[in-house]
């Protein structure tokens, strides 16, 4: 069982971490979040990064280390990691990487209830949806080999590396399901099922 936090949105860990290699005020962690493209995997906002920082500033994982002005913008605070923040980011990163948790995708729900579509239709639905995740593993690739090209370590882009992997198995997973619909016995069951349901 994954252990309570007292700040448990993915988007506070990644905070803690923009912390650990020096104080930012809020700006500047959304500005590196979007430089770093962390959005593909973490959900987030102006609004949720603020809410976020307050949330840990009053767990203790970060303080108030002062203040910065520039002449176009109003002074912002800037925060800095405390030692129960670095204890944190390190302890929830480790879980997160050691522990498997099941999670509950939305795919996994339609493949649930699959089985009330006709197979015809599930079929070409699921092609669709290779379709997409083909062409999206393509621009996954390249984005990543223009990275690592452009002298970006490997590390760096490792989550990605993970999602294409996730990607490809669920296009082999997609290939195999449809062969299997478009067979004349799965045809014949579904029809003595569902018979004058659709």
């Amino acid at each position: 069982m994954a252990k309570r936090r007292k700040v448990s949105n993915p988007l506070a860990l990644a905070v803690l971490a923009q912390l650990l290699m020096g104080p930012l005020h809020p700006y500047e962690i959304g500005r590196r979040l979007t430089l770093q493209d962390k959005g593909r995997n973490i959900k987030y906002t102006r609004g949720s990064l603020y809410m976020v920082v307050e949330q840990l500033a009053k767990a203790g994982f970060i303080s108030e280390d002062g203040t910065v002005r520039d002449t176009q913008r109003p002074e912002r605070t800037i925060y800095a990691l405390t030692e129960d923040g670095k204890a944190e980011l390190y302890d929830w990163l480790r879980d997160l990487v050691a522990r498997p948790e099941h999670e509950f995708p939305k795919f996994g729900v339609a493949l649930s209830l699959l089985v009330v579509l006709p197979p015809a239709e599930a079929v070409e639905l699921l092609g669709r949806r290779r379709d997409a995740l083909t062409l999206e593993t393509e621009e996954i690739r390249a984005d990543v080999k223009a990275s690592v090209d452009g002298g970006l370590e490997w590390v760096f882009v490792v989550e990605e590396e993970y999602r294409l992997a996730v990607l490809d198995a669920e296009i082999r997973f997609v290939t195999t399901l449809v062969e299997q619909l478009g067979k004349p016995e799965y045809v014949r069951k579904w029809q003595e099922m569902f018979e004058g349901e659709t």
